[in-house]
This record gives C-alpha cells, structure tokens and sequence, in this order.
C-alpha cells in the first residue's frame, strides 16, 4: 500500500510501502509458467472477442472508443498479430458474419469459501452456465446469484512493468507522480492500480522508461482470504480450470496467500 504526500517547496516526504497482494502472486505463477501454443490461441481467441465487443458497443474508431484501445492495446501485449487484430475489428464491424456473443457475470463461492467472480463472452448462454456450474460443483464449491460476491470487488486500472529491486521505489514514485493509487511489488515485476479513467495516462508515464507488461481494466477485491498451501493449490487449480473454459473471458477472486507458499507453487512450476 502506498501512502504520499505531495511535493512541495519544502520537498515534502514520500513514504512508500510495497506489499504484494493475492492478486500479484497469482499473476506471478501463471507469468512464470508460461503459455503453451494450445493455450495461447484459446487466448488470442478470447482477445479477438473482447474487440469484437468493443467495436460493436463504441465503433471501430480507436480515438473515439476507450474500450477497443484498450482492447487493441491487450491484444498488443499478448503478441497477437496485426491481422488476428485487424481481422477482429471488421467482425465487429459486420464485414465479416459473426455470431451475437453475450456479455456475462457468473459469481459464487469456490474451494475454502474464496469468492469467485467469472467474466464471459458466449453465443450460447445456456451453454457457458452449464459449463461453469460443473466446474463448481467438481470443487465442492457453489455458483451463487448476481450479486453475492461482486459487491467484494472493484473496478481498477492494472499496470503491470517489468522492473527489479533496485527501481520499483522509483517506478512507484513516478507512477503516484502519473497519477497512480497504489502500487505492488515483487522481484521481477510491479504492479501499479489506478482509477479506471486514469489508466492510459498512467501507463504512458511508464513505459516513457519502462517496459510495460500489460495494462488493463480489472476488478480487485477489496479484502482477501488467506489460504495455507493445500488449500491455495486446490483453489489456483479451480480458478486455472475456470479460465480453461473456451466462454470464460477472465476471473476474479480474492484468494490470498503466505510468501513461503508461494516460492514453493513457483517452484514447481
């Protein structure tokens, strides 16, 4: 968590404390184990969507549509290439036949009673239901209404900047400089949370310097539970099956666990 004072002509203090959330560790293990050829095209697939949505729902003017930017700029930080990107963009824009997907939220309560919240684009909402309402009950866990866990969650910018111990004070002083809210940290990477209409400000500070990793609109729980190691082990291979899924866009929980567990997951991997 970070807390700052505003420079001033007197060269007021900054105080910077950097903790690493649920969040960052879990983004850490899936970075280190990388993405097989069979899983990144289920990803480029799932990134052609999201552009497909944005086109439809703000134009296929990059300018003038905050979500496709967005959207383009993802797909960009995949290394996804200018045709897949270019291809999706016409779909939405209806030069191309394209099945209506339908925008989704399925939330509940996964293994050891994290909450669990499931983004995803479908043709087929009975379908996308069903699939994740299998994978909850395989967990011993439970999809719930709308409404039971995303009251946990909020909306935020999510920067992720390849860095290491030696800069992420200074990569988290300029990012509260940009405009940042928070900022954590692990070894290899930082991850810096904004408001959701501060995010492209922010990121163009830092990659001014730094080599930007991703950045996107995510949504980040507003408290965590702390898991020992079986049961993180049990609640990462439940959400890693969620995002399996070829509906499931992204997901969202508020699992959190100890640094020993986590050197020990990364270790494995």
């Amino acid at each position: 968590m970070i807390s700052a004072l505003p420079f001033g002509s007197c060269g007021a203090k900054i105080d910077i404390k950097i903790v690493m959330s649920g969040h960052s560790k879990w983004s850490q293990i899936k970075r280190q184990k990388g993405v097989t050829d069979a899983r990144r095209g289920q990803l480029f697939t799932k990134l052609a969507r999201e552009i497909i949505v944005a086109v439809r729902q703000g134009g296929a003017n990059l300018e003038s549509n905050f979500q496709l930017r967005l959207a383009v700029q993802k797909a960009r930080d995949n290394n996804m290439p200018l045709e897949n990107i270019e291809r999706a963009i016409k779909r939405g824009s209806g030069e191309a036949g394209e099945a209506a997907l339908i925008e989704m939220k399925l939330e509940g309560y996964g293994p050891s009673g994290i909450a669990v919240l499931v983004e995803a684009l479908t043709d087929n909402r009975n379908r996308t239901i069903q699939d994740v309402r299998r994978l909850f009950t395989r967990h011993g866990s439970n999809l719930g209404e709308s409404g039971c866990v995303s009251w946990l969650f909020e909306s935020r910018g999510v920067i992720t900047v390849e860095s290491n111990a030696s800069d992420a004070e200074e990569i988290a002083l300029r990012a509260i400089d940009a405009g940042a809210e928070d900022v954590k940290t692990e070894k290899d990477y930082v991850e810096i949370y904004t408001q959701p209409q501060d995010l492209e400000k922010v990121r163009k500070v830092i990659e001014e310097k730094e080599h930007v990793i991703s950045a996107e609109l995510s949504l980040t729980p507003q408290t965590t539970v702390l898991l020992e190691e079986n049961k993180t082990v049990q609640a990462l291979n439940f959400l890693d099956e969620l995002e399996g899924l070829d509906d499931v866009q992204r997901v969202f929980s508020n699992i959190d666990f100890s640094e020993a567990t986590l050197e020990k997951l990364c270790s494995r991997t």
